[in-house]
Formats: C-alpha cells, sequence, structure tokens
C-alpha cells in the first residue's frame, strides 16, 4: 500500500498529470464524434448525379431545397414532429403521478421497488420489447382479447376506423406506434421528474397550506413551476428519442416513413449519402433548438 500512496501522493493536484489523463478521452471525442458530425453535415450539402447516382462533391443548398420542396418529404418531417411532441406530452402525463408518489409518498422499500420496476424493461432487448408490443397489439392479441371481454370492442373498432390515427389493427395504426414510444421512452421522464420533485423543499407546501391556498392552487403554483427543470430534462430524452428512431415505425404502425426511417432507407437501399444526411440535420437542429430552451429554464440540473 505504501507505493500505491506515496505514487498517490507524487500525482495529486499536477495539472499536466490531469491534462494527460484527459488527453486521449477529448481527441476520441474530437476526432470520432465531432468528427462525424462535421462529415455529416458536409455530405448534406453534396448532391447526386440523377443519371449516374454517383456523388457530386461540390458544394449546394440543392438537397436542403428537394428535401424542403417535395411534399411528401415535409409529410415525414411533420409527421415525425407531431409524434415526438404526442409522445413527450403523453409521458409527462403518464410519468408526473408515477414521480410524485415516489418522491412524496413512498417508502424507502417501495421507492426502491419503483426504481426497479422502472429499470427492469431496460435491461431486455430493444428488439424484443418491440415484437412483444407488435403480437399485444395484433388482431388476435391480448389487447384486442381485453377490450372485447370489458365490452368495447365496438368502441376499439372505432377507434381505428378514425382517419389519421386508425388501421387495420393497433399494430398497424398511429396509434399503436404512439403506443409503443410513449412505453418505451416514459422510464426517461419518470426519473428527472422524480429528481425535480424530490428536489422541492416541504416548506414551500406547507406555507401555501398555511396560507390557504386550495392544492389545486399549490400544485399550479408551487409544485408544477419548481417541477419544470425536471419536465424539460425528461423532454429532452422523449422527444430526441422519438426523432431518431427508426426500428418502432418500421415495426409498428401504419405506412409512413418518419425521419429515421428515412435516414435507413435514403443510405442504403438509395444509396443517397446526401439526402440521408440532410434529414440527419432536421433533428440534430431541432434539439439544438430545443436544448437552448431548456438549459435557460434549469433542465440539466435536473439530469
Amino acid at each position: 500500500m505504501r507505493p500505491l500512496r506515496a505514487l498517490s501522493a507524487m500525482l495529486y493536484g499536477r495539472r499536466a498529470v490531469l491534462v494527460a489523463l484527459l488527453l486521449p478521452p477529448l481527441l476520441w471525442f474530437g476526432v470520432v464524434y465531432l468528427g462525424a458530425l462535421l462529415s455529416l453535415l458536409a455530405q448534406s450539402f453534396f448532391s447526386v448525379d440523377d443519371f449516374s447516382g454517383e456523388v457530386i462533391f461540390k458544394p449546394t443548398l440543392g438537397t436542403y431545397k428537394l428535401m424542403l420542396a417535395s411534399p411528401a418529404n415535409l409529410d415525414i418531417l411533420w409527421r415525425t414532429l407531431t409524434m415526438a411532441t404526442l409522445v413527450t406530452l403523453a409521458c409527462a402525463v403518464l410519468g408526473f403521478p408515477v414521480a410524485y408518489y415516489m418522491a412524496r409518498h413512498a417508502s424507502a422499500r417501495e421507492k426502491a421497488l419503483f426504481y426497479l420496476l422502472l429499470m427492469l424493461p431496460m435491461w431486455s432487448s430493444y428488439l424484443v420489447k418491440v415484437y412483444a408490443w407488435r403480437l399485444i397489439l395484433a388482431k388476435e392479441g391480448i389487447a384486442f382479447w381485453f377490450a372485447s371481454k370489458l365490452g368495447l370492442g365496438g368502441l376499439l373498432d372505432a377507434v381505428l376506423a378514425l382517419p389519421g390515427i386508425g388501421g387495420p389493427s393497433l399494430s398497424a395504426s398511429t396509434l399503436g406506434t404512439f403506443i409503443v414510444f410513449s412505453y418505451m421512452w416514459l422510464p426517461y421522464m419518470i426519473l428527472p421528474l422524480q429528481a425535480a420533485i424530490e428536489r422541492i423543499p416541504p416548506s414551500l407546501l406547507d406555507a401555501s397550506a398555511d396560507l390557504f391556498a386550495r392544492p389545486r392552487q399549490t400544485f399550479l403554483r408551487v409544485t408544477l413551476p419548481l417541477c419544470l427543470p425536471g419536465l424539460f430534462a425528461g423532454s429532452i430524452f422523449t422527444f430526441s428519442l422519438t426523432l431518431g428512431d427508426y426500428i418502432i415505425p418500421t415495426l409498428v404502425g401504419a405506412p409512413g416513413f418518419f425521419i429515421g426511417m428515412m435516414v435507413y432507407q435514403q443510405q442504403g437501399t438509395a444509396n443517397n449519402i446526401p439526402l440521408a444526411a440532410a434529414f440527419s440535420v432536421v433533428p440534430i437542429v431541432v434539439m439544438a433548438l430545443y436544448l437552448s430552451v431548456a438549459r435557460r429554464l434549469g433542465a440539466f440540473d435536473a439530469l
């Protein structure tokens, strides 16, 4: 132990040693991560020859004009952004009661159980969960069987007949895609919310009650404003993960492309790397704007 203590004392507080330890990961981050993003950005300013299909390495905005001028491409962008927004709102509504109970009412043993239940699905395979939901939402799946036993089969059929959200079954509908997305990302909303609610001093709630505020007024004027950092922190995960995901819309849902699916197809089947890069830049720009707003609201303090 003495040689280790001597080595620790020699290295402690030396700036050169700290820089030497940080240099390899910083180089990896700069070259691999930032280099890949810069390469992606550069590829989006190239174009593809319509006749030969080869990439023309000449800077142009033609690829972005092609993406934004096509109604089909704009529909893909709008569909993805709408789904990401709805999933984020659903996770916030579903996750807030769970997070509040964990932070304010659950005992230490109950809180540990909640953490286990939230983290347990993350330990299983992503594809296994998606395929499991595909079977659950199928026409002969558990969801239809359960609805029929409750006498809600007609209501479910009526919902699936609605344009825009319905389909032959839940597994082939926009509603089914929304359900699977919400299930997948819900833990990412609950955990930051629970951390934000735990940071609220109970004395503020007591003071609100002493001032004869009703529970609704206390929630709207005290609890909810102080929970906004956690809410925005959770929304960063749910919104960004929905924007870039392509597996769930591919396996579950109605026909129609999302941004992730379009990127996968253009760089794979169509071999149009510039258009795939242009579609990839859209979530980056959207999340950069979103993160700038979330940072001003203190969302990173609840991560």
